[in-house]
């Protein structure tokens, strides 16, 4: 059975929403997209959701898919969703911080490495013009 990972690429006036992770020790200080693990029976809409509230205080309508399975160590696999708020103003719950990054500073933040490839795709998303169709 897969180990499945879900995230949210948050986006909000062009603008996305990055994480720095507080844990574990060596991710700490790395850069992110918010998001966790899937639960046992739950699907990934719901599980994205529910991490969402859990880490930022929000919610969130989930978009379209961004790629593909992205693959991550352990065996996990990452999968990404554009994400809008739908209510509340994102906090760091269990991060160190939260950045909204503009369009020219996507890579002005150290994201891990498993996360750089999906912002680039968010990125290569949101120049065609799909921000305002994420949902």
């Amino acid at each position: 059975m897969e180990k499945i990972v879900v995230g949210a690429a948050i986006v909000e006036g062009g603008r996305l929403l990055a994480a720095q992770r507080a844990e574990p020790p060596e991710l700490m200080g790395g850069w992110e997209l918010p998001g966790g693990k899937v639960d046992p029976g739950e699907n990934e809409h719901d599980a994205l959701v529910r991490e969402c509230d859990e880490e930022l205080g929000v919610k969130i309508t989930v978009g379209r898919r961004v790629g593909g399975d992205w693959p991550l160590s352990g065996g996990y696999v990452l999968r990404v969703w554009l994400a809008v708020l739908a209510a509340g103003v994102p906090e760091a719950r269990e991060h160190l911080a939260l950045r909204w990054l503009e369009p020219g500073d996507f890579y002005s933040v150290a994201w891990l490495p498993a996360d750089l490839p999906i912002v680039k795709a968010v990125q290569d998303l949101l120049k065609e013009g799909l921000s305002s169709d994420l949902v």
